[in-house]
């Protein structure tokens, strides 16, 4: 009996710390950190603020916990593949791009959220995000200076990103003034999985 107690117990805290959590994503990405109160972390929530000081007790450490588990979906997400020695250059573009696209379809508010922290703390961001180690010394960007020694490989990889990164940026513009709605999003994103790759190896012939 008492087992099954505990149990509930745990299902409970969890729940009501997913519910912080997720009012916090929210919340933050609306109104950035500096502008974010606990109370209306816990308004969203719909829970007191004495629940939310006993689970988190500051927002600063529930802004560190929600902004490394952006930092790592953003960008962890493509670090087994940009440094998999095994593919292509092109295998690599092929994957990273319908993936990524996909993993960004699903978290829509991430590319924001993400910008948001790099304008306001970018020291921190850089130290979360490990750029240097994850990103800029992978096999992935020495196959691009491989493959087109006159230019930057940094500028092709930046541009590579970007393709697939700011289209989520700028959708709230598109939705604003009415020029696309979620299916027509979702169909612009499935043509860009196969103009990215064939934009990109123009670029490196």
């Amino acid at each position: 009996m008492m087992a099954v107690i505990n149990e509930q117990l745990t299902k409970e805290n969890l729940s009501t710390e997913e519910k912080l959590k997720e009012a916090a994503r929210i919340v933050f990405t609306k109104k950035g950190y500096a502008a974010t109160k606990t109370r209306d972390i816990a308004d969203e929530a719909g829970l007191n603020l004495a629940l939310f000081h006993y689970y988190f007790r500051s927002k600063e450490k529930l802004f560190e916990i929600i902004m490394m588990e952006k930092v790592q979906q953003l960008f962890s997400f493509i670090a087994p593949a940009l440094n998999n020695p095994d593919n292509t250059l092109e295998e690599k573009i092929d994957w990273i791009t319908a993936n990524y696209i996909d993993m960004l379809l699903k978290n829509p508010d991430l590319p924001i959220f993400v910008l948001s922290e790099i304008r306001n703390n970018p020291e921190r961001f850089g130290k979360t995000v490990q750029l240097n180690t994850y990103v800029l010394k992978s096999h992935f960007v020495k196959q691009l200076a491989e493959r087109k020694k006159d230019i930057n490989p940094i500028q092709l990889f930046l541009s590579f990103l970007g393709m697939m990164v700011f289209p989520f940026i700028s959708k709230p513009i598109f939705e604003t003034t009415g020029a696309v709605n979620e299916a027509a999003f979702k169909q612009l994103m499935d043509e860009r999985k196969l103009l990215i790759p064939k934009w990109i190896k123009m670029m490196l012939e």
